[in-house]
């Protein structure tokens, strides 16, 4: 696939445009409202062949990326999204929160609101268990930071857990804090109840103006527990430029267009290894080679932040590079070796000279990039799509709550969904054998998690994909774009009575099976 011959004779396909595409998705590119340059890789000293033998091999290895921005010498040399996602919409961060929120924490240390020093019990004296024991009194906001608070296992509490703080207070301390390294959303949680409780505000609004205004990061959603604090180790969604905005100001120490965002010496603390995650194994590679603060720091003399299922902001100071990525990837070493093998050979020190075929060739992909189809309709000349109409059944009494459901069949193939649940209805729409973008205030997938609280949640993007796999048999994908999980309904039609087949992405194996009669 990534041999030259071939190469050739795809340039030779699209050669009429660099925008044409292999699909008839919508392209997906930048308004460059972000306020980032763009740049050709070579005027970067970039190859350009090696981002494209990057992009492929993402694919040939079924690694499902959702958006990848390239910065050399603070310029996007490459960017794409692969549809329906797109450069406009907001993604789940998940444990990327945590560098924004140890960020704060910079911040604030230089704005001497608190130190890395301080000890933890003296922020919340009324949420102490009856007993202090020596470790707890002994915990410092820096061991909150290097994920080294000395718990034998990582707390997880839930939404119905009314006081997290006072929970985690109470988690028993074995080890002695900053010796052991146990990874902790909860611990970052803590950071952020601290910088709450000194600024009086949530971290997402203390940010506004000193990190996200300057940054140009709009529109930024964040989850809360019950208390509203935000939850700092996970939660937050942004678009994959922001994310490459805030490796580009770690890589230029904090400094923006000339202001100093975050102190310099707080980048150099944050960016060295304060614990190893396995002494016995150090810098042997990206997941043993040392944790700064609330930062991954990885071979190559790189640093990284890092969400699981593949979001990632890399940033080597030596290639003055930044790579962010957003997806929904199982192997995440898979998807940094990448990195490591096609990227980083590609830095020269000078710019090169170009080659427009090469550089043609990697427009044409990157802004042709889209997911596969979840399924397909077949030949729609010998299916006989069903007519226009409208479906309406009132379902059986089923674990989801879902009362109602009505079906508005568009002639084209496309449907409109009514789904009553728990005394709300929702409507979804969905194209034939495309992406049709909506909003909805149905949590997803995601939101099974019982840690997780969607209130006071913005609308969530979503996009709908349906096809007629057999005339009685719809198939229906609800993919929600800023949590990376989806839901599919399989509806069956047999006269009056229908059966829908649920399954999520967060549950895989578990389908639900519930029945409806016709009220039409």
């Amino acid at each position: 696939m990534n041999t030259q011959i071939y190469k050739i004779f795809t340039l030779l396909l699209v050669s009429t445009s660099i925008l044409i595409s292999c699909s008839s998705a919508p392209q997906p590119s930048s308004t460059y409202e972000d306020g980032l340059w763009r740049r050709r890789p070579e005027t970067q000293g970039v190859i350009s062949e090696n981002i494209l033998n990057f992009v492929e091999a993402v694919e040939d290895q079924q690694l499902e990326l959702h958006s990848l921005m390239i910065l050399r010498h603070g310029r996007v040399i490459a960017e794409g999204w692969w549809y329906p996602y797109r450069c406009g919409i907001n993604h789940v961060m998940h444990s990327v929160s945590k560098t924004f929120t140890s960020s704060a924490v910079g911040i604030a240390v230089g704005e001497k609101l608190l130190t890395v020093d301080d000890k933890v019990i003296s922020f919340f004296p009324d949420d102490l268990p009856p007993v202090v024991s020596p470790y707890l009194q002994q915990l410092t906001v820096k061991h909150l930071l290097t994920m080294s608070v000395g718990h034998e296992e990582a707390p997880v509490f839930y939404v119905t857990d009314p006081n997290w703080v006072k929970s985690f207070l109470a988690t028993p301390i074995v080890h002695e804090p900053g010796t052991v390294y146990q990874y902790s959303s909860y611990a970052t949680y803590m950071l952020s109840a601290i910088l709450q409780k000194v600024t009086g505000q949530t971290v997402k609004d203390y940010l506004q103006p000193r990190l996200f205004e300057p940054l140009g990061i709009k529109n930024i959603d964040w989850e809360t527990d019950t208390r509203g604090i935000n939850t700092g180790g996970w939660g937050m969604r942004i678009k994959t430029a922001d994310m490459a905005k805030l490796g580009q100001l770690y890589l230029q120490k904090g400094q923006w267009y000339g202001k100093q965002l975050i102190p310099e010496t707080w980048i150099d603390e944050a960016t060295t290894p304060h614990i190893y995650q396995n002494p016995n194994q150090q810098s042997t590679d990206d997941w043993n080679s040392g944790y700064g603060y609330q930062l991954w720091i990885c071979t190559h003399d790189a640093f990284r932040a890092d969400g699981a299922n593949g979001q990632f902001i890399v940033v080597v100071p030596e290639q003055d590079l930044v790579v962010s990525m957003t997806g929904q990837i199982g192997n995440m070493q898979a998807q940094l070796k990448l990195v490591w093998e096609h990227l980083l050979p590609a830095m020269n020190p000078t710019e090169i000279a170009g080659n427009e075929m090469m550089n043609d060739m990697l427009t044409s992909k990157l802004t042709s990039l889209k997911l596969p189809d979840p399924f397909r309709t077949p030949d729609k000349d010998t299916l006989d799509l069903p007519k226009a109409e409208t479906r309406s059944y009132t379902m059986e009494k089923n674990e989801l709550n879902i009362t109602a459901l009505t079906f508005d069949i568009k002639a084209n193939g496309d449907c409109h969904m009514y789904m009553t649940k728990d005394n709300f209805t929702y409507s979804l729409s969905f194209m034939l054998d495309n992406w049709a973008y909506g909003t909805t205030d149905k949590p997803g997938p995601y939101f099974l998690n019982p840690r997780r609280n969607p209130k006071g949640m913005a609308l969530f993007d979503v996009a709908g994909y349906n096809s007629w796999t057999k005339r009685d048999e719809l198939k229906m994908r609800l993919l929600y774009l800023g949590e990376s999980l989806y839901e599919d309904y399989i509806c069956t039609f047999a006269g009056n009575q229908m059966t829908v087949q649920i399954s999520n992405r967060a549950e895989p194996g578990k389908t639900i099976i519930i029945t409806g009669n016709s009220i039409n």
